[in-house]
């Protein structure tokens, strides 16, 4: 067999961007970049394209049950509709065959390289991009580009909790669950209260011998409808009559008790912040199986002492199982921190985007919206193929906004909102102000008859 190849040599792609990731970030970035004339190569080191939605694949966090949580208007790309066949909240199976269709419908495929995994990052002394790649058969070779474009995504490196004592029953994190049948016949206990952990506690309640779900605190849980249609819409609707904070938490609340009602009364804590301050959890069968019994509440752990594990309220349970639904931590292993920018655990980005020094640097997908990722992304390469544009064909503009970047990095895009201090909340953002903010950066890069 022939011993993988080296290569010293560098091929210069010239202003040509590198898109890291073929995923739901990584396709927008190079659709919307190609349309607006630039040369694009994706790199994306799985076999297919997808990323978290392609199930199975080693890197993908979805199980097998994972559907959406915002619905499809506001889960689509907003210049290729979902087919109207599908449901209002789509199963990832669909969501990777949309994907595909994508990809394929605007000619992706032919400018993605698979099989082909990033390997490292630098800056030359000219500030263009060495990117160093491992093919398929182990092959290394270094490209240069003028431009770099960061969409590989976040949700991936997990971020596993620490507490005193030894657990001796197997734990594992959601980034390795696929599907319940691991649960058959044991005590689980599911750690963590957000979206996964609390569709993770539902299914081991179906298929375990006893469910437990441990919280740090008590939250507000939203249901998937509400007076018949998706949840996210209503709230859609109150965001657009752009009305004051203290008014649309009254409104988010009242609906909440409305739908759901005291969820004390069932044995969950009472929410400990206001509404808004955490990411939403929407999930309509929480409430349900623990007002039914099938799920038992537990607050934090204190310590783990073999199989039985300590809360802070003085119970003890024997558990067999733990799946920890603790999220994950950013990392992006290819590239120094210092060139991102790093503060206090995440790159520093004006919008999450756009780097204070370096003019030729973006970072798509790195957000956690309160809606669906989609639309958000996809207005986010708009303004990156829109500035580099600009860079070229308009320099007083470009200039303009860089200048707009250094002075607003540190900007709030909570819309007033001060989320509760988590690595779950790094960045965290409020969709619809957040989309507006995005328009004012593609009219002010956009020259009269562009």
């Amino acid at each position: 067999m022939a011993r993988p190849r080296t290569s010293k040599a560098v091929l210069d792609r010239g202003d040509a961007c590198c898109v890291v990731g073929a995923g739901s970030s990584g396709l927008t970035a190079a659709k919307n970049l190609i349309e607006r004339g630039f040369a694009v190569d994706v790199i994306e080191r799985e076999d297919e394209l997808g990323g978290n939605w392609n199930f199975k694949k080693p890197n993908a966090r979805v199980y097998a049950s994972t559907h959406t949580i915002s619905s499809k208007p506001f889960t689509q790309y907003p210049d290729f509709p979902m087919p109207d066949a599908f449901p209002d909240y789509p199963h990832h199976t669909q969501i990777l065959s949309y994907l595909r269709s994508y990809a394929r419908h605007f000619g992706l495929l032919d400018h993605t390289h698979f099989e082909t995994s990033v390997e490292r990052i630098e800056a030359d002394e000219a500030n263009n991009w060495l990117v160093t790649l491992r093919d398929a058969s182990g092959s290394v070779h270094t490209r240069r580009y003028r431009n770099l474009v960061i969409a590989n995504g976040h949700n991936w490196h997990p971020k596993m909790p620490h507490y005193p004592g030894a657990f001796s029953g197997e734990h594992i994190h959601s980034a390795a669950y696929r599907d319940p049948s691991i649960f058959a016949g044991k005590r689980v206990l599911v750690i963590g209260a957000g979206n996964t952990g609390c569709d993770v506690a539902v299914e081991a309640a179906d298929h375990a011998r006893k469910s437990f779900h441990s919280t740090r605190r008590g939250y507000w849980y939203a249901p998937r409808y509400v007076f018949g249609k998706p949840a996210d819409q209503l709230y859609d609707l109150f965001l657009s009559a752009r009305l004051p904070l203290p008014v649309l938490r009254f409104c988010l609340e009242t609906t909440a008790r409305f739908t759901v009602g005291d969820v004390t009364r069932v044995g969950l804590a009472r929410p400990d912040h206001k509404f808004l301050e955490t990411h939403p959890i929407i999930n309509s069968q929480l409430v349900d199986y623990v007002g039914r019994g099938k799920i038992s509440p537990r607050g934090d752990i204190e310590r783990f002492d073999g199989q039985n594990v300590h809360f802070i309220d003085g119970r003890v349970e024997q558990i067999d199982m733990i799946v920890s639904c603790t999220g994950y931590q950013i990392r992006f292993p290819f590239i120094d921190e210092h060139h991102l920018n790093w503060v206090d655990g995440r790159p520093r980005l004006y919008k999450n985007v756009f780097h204070p020094s370096y003019d030729n640097l973006f970072v798509i997908g790195l957000l956690q919206p309160d809606s669906g990722q989609f639309k958000l992304v996809h207005w986010q390469s708009v303004a990156v193929a829109k500035y580099l544009q600009a860079r070229t064909l308009d320099p007083w503009r470009a200039a303009a906004f860089r200048r707009e970047v250094v002075a607003n990095l540190g900007e709030d895009l909570g819309a007033g909102v001060h989320y509760k201090e988590s690595t779950r909340h790094l960045v965290e953002v409020q969709h619809m102000d957040y989309l507006r903010g995005l328009g004012r950066i593609i009219d002010s890069l956009t020259s009269p008859g562009a």
